[in-house]
């Protein structure tokens, strides 16, 4: 009895060459099969150095990006600032009489003008803006725009017609001229 399994059942009339045949298809793919999915294993399981040094760098290369891109819109936002206070800013007499108080940060501070801008101040058709380590006036529109592009830069802004309908004191205007 020499000859392969198969050619031996052939031969003993257990099986015909049709399933022969079948069975060997069934078997060449089943390796093929395999054959396969080792490859896609180990391609995907072993990088090359030089791929992974590429990944890092482009990784690195789009976090610098961000990084640069942050600050332009940084710089540009800073600019539109200081233009927006230079071409706006209310002129403050040099002899004013009257102090106006408010607050920064922590602390009262205290600007001197006049009557005019007093009133202005107290309605809140004026904001006072910070620029250059000074203070400014400036219109409440232009200081909410720049309050939005950098609150440290504009304070003092007054809310406008806003009144408390509980408030029993709503009735009674507090005069412009009342000094504490």
């Amino acid at each position: 009895m020499s000859g392969s399994l198969q050619d031996q059942l052939m031969n003993m009339g257990l099986a015909n060459k049709k399933q022969a045949q079948a069975a060997k298809a069934q078997k060449r793919k089943e390796s093929n099969k395999a054959k396969n999915t080792k490859k896609s294993a180990t391609a995907e399981a072993t990088e090359s150095p030089t791929e992974i040094a590429r990944k890092e760098q482009v990784a690195r290369d789009k976090a610098l990006n961000q990084q640069r891109l942050e600050a332009k819109k940084k710089r540009a936002e800073e600019a539109e600032v200081k233009q927006l206070i230079e071409s706006n800013t209310v002129d403050i007499p040099k002899d004013g009489d009257i102090a106006y108080n408010f607050v920064h940060g922590t602390t009262v501070k205290k600007l001197h003008v006049n009557k005019e801008l007093q009133s202005k101040l107290m309605k809140g058709l004026l904001s006072i803006a910070i620029y250059e380590g000074s203070y400014r006036l400036v219109p409440t529109a232009i200081a909410e725009r720049i309050h939005k592009r950098d609150p440290e830069m504009a304070i003092c802004i007054e809310p406008t017609g806003e009144t408390n309908p509980d408030d029993p004191y709503a009735d009674y205007e507090v005069p412009d001229d009342l000094m504490w």
